[in-house]
C-alpha cells in the first residue's frame, strides 16, 4: 500500500466523504467483481451489478457518518453493503414469487466468513447435490473454520476480493507458486471435508 493510500484508508477511518468517494473509484473493479460473483443469472436480468455498486455506494455515504470504522476493513464493509443490497434487489423483484430457499442468498449481517462460504458452497454445489444451499453454507463455514488462518485469507482474497493469484502472493509475503499451491490445497480440503 503506498502512502497515497494509506492517507485515504486514514481519512476514511474519520468519516471523510471525499475518501470515501475516492476509496469507492480505487476498488470498483473489486466491488463489481463481488456483486458479479454474488448477484446470480436471475437477478441480473432485472438489474445491472453497476446499479447494485451505486445504491451501495449511495447507502455507504449516507452511514458513514455513524459508522465507526477504527476496527474495520473499509473495504469488507462495503462489500457487506453490496450483499444488503443484493438481498434488497432480490426481495423487491422476487417478493411476489414463492420463496425458494435453495435458490435465495441471504447471509447474516456481519459476517464475511459466511459471505465466503456462501460463495464457494455455491462454486462447489452441483444440481444433485444433496444439501440445500443453506445447509451447504452451514458447513462450509464448519469447515472453513478449520483451515489455517492464512489460508482462510487466501480463499478471501481470491473469491471475495477477487485478486489473481500474484497479488495475493504480494499481500501475503509468498510467492506466486506458493499461494497457488495454498490455494489449491484449501479448496482441496475443503471438498474432502463435505464430500
Amino acid at each position: 500500500m503506498n502512502d497515497h493510500d494509506t492517507q485515504i484508508l486514514a481519512s476514511l477511518r474519520t468519516g471523510d466523504e471525499n475518501a470515501l468517494l475516492e476509496f469507492l473509484k480505487i476498488n470498483e473493479a473489486a466491488l463489481l467483481t463481488f456483486i458479479r460473483s454474488r448477484i446470480g443469472s436471475q437477478l441480473q436480468k432485472k438489474i445491472e451489478p453497476e446499479d447494485v455498486l451505486q445504491e451501495a455506494s449511495m447507502e455507504a455515504i449516507r452511514i458513514l457518518p455513524t459508522t465507526d470504522l477504527s476496527t474495520w476493513d473499509p473495504l469488507h464493509w462495503l462489500f457487506q453493503i453490496c450483499e444488503r443490497k443484493i438481498i434488497d434487489s432480490h426481495r423487491k423483484f422476487f417478493a411476489s414469487q414463492k420463496r425458494d430457499a435453495s435458490r435465495e442468498a441471504a447471509i447474516p449481517d456481519g459476517s464475511e466468513a459466511a459471505g465466503l462460504a456462501n460463495l464457494l458452497a455455491a462454486s462447489m454445489t452441483t444440481p444433485s447435490a444433496a444439501f440445500s444451499r443453506d445447509q451447504r453454507q452451514l458447513a462450509m463455514l464448519a469447515a472453513l473454520d478449520t483451515l489455517p488462518e492464512d489460508q482462510r485469507e487466501a480463499l478471501r482474497l481470491r473469491y471475495l476480493v477477487g485478486l489473481s493469484s500474484k497479488e495475493i502472493a504480494k499481500k501475503i509475503g509468498k510467492t506466486d507458486g506458493a499461494t497457488r499451491v495454498m490455494i489449491s490445497r484449501a479448496l482441496s480440503r475443503l471438498h474432502e471435508m463435505l464430500a
